[in-house]
């Protein structure tokens, strides 16, 4: 018996954490990330869209950010690691410098930590994300608000 090369969404799709988001086991072990619906990776305070699949007690995501776009300050209960497949990431985690990431990069974010990441002007950010199980793909914007993602005012000229 052999499985299927991809996943695609189910007649019937098992509860999951993120709505949207596809459910691993029970026959789907194998997903084509890049091929799958979309959801919003962090509604009310980032502009990230991507695919995302649930296991027990992983999640992960194929994420991108539009170029001069991205996350506000947020903090969520569970740690994250992103990693950055295309374009770079203006990248702030409290109490540390800013950093720029770039295609090859592996970012941690504790749990609870204040963190954002923008997509530099000049080109699109596709990147990797993992995240456990103990709270959905989002968190919460530091501000308190969910008025939308980070959008780079363009310079005037």
């Amino acid at each position: 018996m052999s499985a299927p090369a991809t996943t695609t969404e189910p007649a019937t799709a098992p509860a999951t954490i993120n709505k949207g988001a596809f459910k691993a086991g029970d026959g789907a072990y194998l997903f084509q990330l890049d091929q799958l619906s979309a959801i919003e990776g962090g509604p009310g305070y980032s502009t990230a869209i991507g695919s995302v699949v649930e296991g027990l007690r992983t999640q992960v995501g194929l994420m991108r950010k539009a170029a001069g776009t991205g996350a506000r300050p947020h903090s969520h209960p569970n740690e994250q690691w992103n990693y950055v497949v295309k374009g770079r990431l203006r990248v702030n985690i409290e109490g540390e410098p800013e950093r720029i990431a770039g295609p090859g990069t592996l970012i941690y974010f504790p749990p609870g930590v204040i963190h954002s990441t923008v997509a530099l002007p000049e080109e699109d950010v596709l990147f990797f994300v993992v995240k456990d199980t103990t709270h959905g793909i989002a968190g919460k914007a530091a501000d308190g608000t969910m008025s939308g993602g980070h959008y780079d005012t363009p310079a005037s000229s």
